[in-house]
């Protein structure tokens, strides 16, 4: 019996070594012999026509050699395949049995492995989410401060511009009010709702304008 050659394995003839009476010494005249014999062998059956019956079952019996273990349930060469794998497990070095300890080293290992990967996991997406919170000091200072222009910006005649006709427009809404109140007093009521409005807006238009001033003030316009 001798150990399976690289070549023969590869060509499926592998039971060849296993049933060799030749000493097991490698690159020996009978080793390189049998090795170019099953080589042709394995040409004439791979040219070998479909119909031919006898080259079918010469490919079905090198299958099985090629892969005991697929097809020891063989009824006819069961036997046989399993004797081959008796064969090729004694030139196998047995490895002792996995102690308690060895089995519980593993699950430690497996432990330390998924516990480092979560811990990956948590820092990089602490690390998108400080990414996506960050904000540029120099951009935060600047925010929202108003920009000084180079030069002098000339105000914009409107006058041309006919624009909302705001009294119109406060006359409406003192109308729709109106409509809510007794018959006789509707005309009053508009009138007063009217000038309410009217004194609203005037308000109104000082309080922008005194903003206006300032702003001019602080920026020297």
């Amino acid at each position: 019996m001798s150990m399976p050659r690289r070549a023969m394995k590869e060509m499926g003839f592998q039971a060849c070594c296993l049933l060799c009476d030749a000493p097991d010494e490698g690159n020996t005249a009978r080793c390189k012999s049998c090795i170019q014999h099953h080589r042709e062998v394995r040409d004439i059956l791979a040219k070998a026509p479909a119909d031919s019956s006898i080259h079918q079952f010469a490919k079905e019996i090198l299958m099985m050699a090629a892969a005991p273990h697929r097809h020891d349930h063989d009824e006819v060469h069961g036997e046989a395949l399993t004797h081959q794998q008796h064969l090729a497990a004694a030139l196998t070095e047995r490895r002792p049995a996995p102690s308690s300890e060895d089995i519980v080293d593993v699950f430690e290992r497996q432990r330390a492995a998924k516990a480092q990967l979560e811990t990956q996991i948590e820092e990089e997406e602490l690390r998108k989410i400080t990414e996506a919170m960050y904000i540029d000091q120099t951009q935060l200072e600047q925010y929202g401060a108003r920009t000084v222009p180079s030069q002098e910006i000339k105000q914009v005649d409107r006058s041309d511009r006919i624009g909302e006709d705001v009294e119109l427009t406060d006359r409406l809404e003192a109308a729709t009010e109106a409509q809510s109140a007794p018959e006789e007093m509707v005309e009053l009521v508009e009138e007063l709702v009217f000038e309410e409005r009217q004194r609203n807006r005037e308000a109104w238009k000082s309080t922008l304008s005194d903003v206006k001033d300032l702003l001019d003030d602080d920026l020297d316009l």
